[in-house]
């Protein structure tokens, strides 16, 4: 009867770990993703700048012609 009980609380454990593991990831890829989305963000507002700083070069020299 001791060895069943053992192997019981051997995989209970086992599913004890494998639960914190997975919410230790979880919690890493919410991280993740935050960082992500904030330099997509980012990297639109470059993007919006240099249109920005684009678009009067342009009409000069479509005007000039």
């Amino acid at each position: 009867m001791l060895w069943p009980m053992i192997a019981i609380a051997a995989g209970v454990l086992g599913l004890t770990v494998l639960a914190v593991l997975a919410a230790r990831v979880w919690i890493e890829v919410r991280r993740l993703a935050r960082r992500v989305e904030e330099a997509s963000e980012a990297v639109a507002r470059a993007a919006q700048e240099v249109e920005n700083a684009v678009t009067p070069l342009v009409k000069g020299s479509v005007t000039g012609l």
